[in-house]
């Protein structure tokens, strides 16, 4: 599966939810390439870090800024992989454009706030650009960096936005804004390798996991 979580809009935790799922498919046995699509190539220098203090299972990562030798390297590799995360965004950008056409699915996070909320439609015209040129890409929207709380009202009225935006389909495995997060990311790590652990954070990521790829292998 080739999977890219993107967003035009920065600031909305795209590389550290794109680092945690890469570990977490890694984790379970399966050959995971993770790809930095961002010029700031912060998803391929926590990989760097995890390399570097010899963390098991280890995670392949390579970063192209560049939309054409985004698409030509996945072309040519994509099957010596069982699945693809590509962090990319940020802003709208060829490498952004390139990972859209060639996934099976888009996850887009956002936070629950006004500005996060409008971006979304800023990616759903990308969708629609890409889903012209190919068929097959399902699109989700979800909450990342939600506020804390079952039924926080920023989260609820965001999660609401999303009716409004029908490339999307609203996935309800929301992240909170947890400091196991950054912790992890600051380390190269998953919220699962965590020592001590934090299951609420755990449950969350676990949680997320299941419904993206579930939802890609039942579809």
């Amino acid at each position: 599966m080739i999977l890219t979580v993107g967003n035009t809009k920065g600031g909305v935790g795209k590389t550290t939810l794109a680092l945690n799922l890469a570990i977490a498919r890694a984790m379970t046995g399966r050959e995971v390439w993770l790809i930095d699509g961002d010029r700031q190539g912060t998803a391929a220098a926590a990989v760097a870090l995890r390399s570097e203090s010899g963390r098991k299972p280890g995670i392949a990562c390579a970063q192209y800024a560049d939309g054409q030798l985004l698409r030509a390297q996945v072309q040519q590799q994509r099957t010596k992989w069982d699945d693809i995360v590509i962090d990319a965004g940020g802003r709208d950008s060829t490498a952004l454009r390139a990972a859209l056409i060639l996934s099976d699915v888009l996850l887009v996070p956002f936070a629950p706030r006004s500005y996060d909320v409008w971006a979304l439609d800023d990616m759903a015209a990308l969708v629609d650009e890409a889903r012209a040129v190919r068929d097959g890409l399902r699109a989700f929207a979800v909450l990342n960096l939600a506020d804390p709380g079952q039924n926080a009202a920023d989260n609820i009225e965001a999660a609401a936005a999303v009716a409004d935006v029908p490339q999307f389909e609203y996935l309800p495995s929301a992240i909170r804004r947890r400091k196991a997060f950054s912790n992890a990311g600051g380390q190269g790590l998953s919220v699962l390798e965590l020592s001590p652990k934090d299951a609420k954070a755990s449950e969350e990521l676990t949680a997320l996991v299941e419904s993206v790829f579930n939802i890609h292998t039942t579809a």
